[in-house]
């Protein structure tokens, strides 16, 4: 009985430790309201998204059985973007998701448009797709001023080719279609790690990453995937 107890007090202690502390949790959001239209975009709760610059303001984000559905418009000339403010310097961010199709996947992009050196305030994001997760530096790769218009203007330096192969990582991490995960994104620092269904598989250290103040969630989505229960914590 003794030794039974234990080891139960034991369990007990490291369950807790690896229910990690991310912070004060200042946004949630499960989803579980209806929509006066079906239309327009109306996400509601702070969510704005790019369905009217990008896609003639074609609907793109649909809330249904408590979830978001996010899918990309026949008529859009980019990917669907839809936003949440999440100012922190450290934190995490937390949801579940499911990519229906094997070429779904689903961006985690922090951004800050305060921020003016890079593109749109691009700081730094986690893609997770059915056969990999990446995170990149962007702040400080592609999405810098000065690497971005030799990027696109195709003039490249051997130097800054090489320089922007060290601001990503990208894992193999196969996932099934049509089932849902957790998924969890913190930053620490210059450090971002990502855990789905509570294993890590993904991490990555670069300047980008310890910016010191993330303003903005992006949620990426190319084609489509569905989100639910998002939770935002800082430190």
């Amino acid at each position: 009985m003794i030794k039974s107890f234990f080891f139960a007090t034991v369990l007990f202690s490291v369950l807790s430790i690896q229910a990690q502390d991310y912070g004060e949790l200042i946004f949630e959001d499960d989803f579980e309201r209806n929509e006066s239209q079906e239309d327009k975009d109306e996400i509601g709760k702070g969510w704005g998204t790019n369905s009217k610059s990008r896609a003639g303001g074609n609907k793109q984000v649909d809330l249904r059985d408590g979830a978001m559905y996010i899918y990309i418009h026949e008529t859009a000339d980019h990917g669907v973007s839809v936003t949440h403010p999440a100012e922190f310097t450290d934190g995490a961010v937390g949801m579940k998701f499911m990519l229906e199709n094997p070429k779904d996947s689903l961006g985690l992009n922090f951004a800050d448009l305060k921020y003016k050196p890079v593109h749109a305030g691009h700081l730094f994001v986690v893609k997770v797709s059915t056969k990999d997760v990446t995170i990149q530096d962007l702040k400080t790769g592609n999405m810098d001023l000065k690497i971005r218009e030799a990027r696109t203007s195709g003039k490249l330096t051997s130097e800054q080719k090489e320089m922007l192969k060290g601001k990503q990582t990208k894992v193999k991490n196969a996932l099934e279609t049509g089932k849902w995960y957790d998924l969890i994104a913190i930053v620490d620092g210059d450090k971002m790690s990502v855990s789905i269904d509570g294993k890590e598989v993904a991490s990555f250290s670069s300047e980008g990453i310890a910016h010191p103040t993330k303003r903005t969630l992006r949620l990426a989505v190319g084609k489509q995937a569905v989100v639910d229960d998002v939770k935002i914590w800082r430190k």
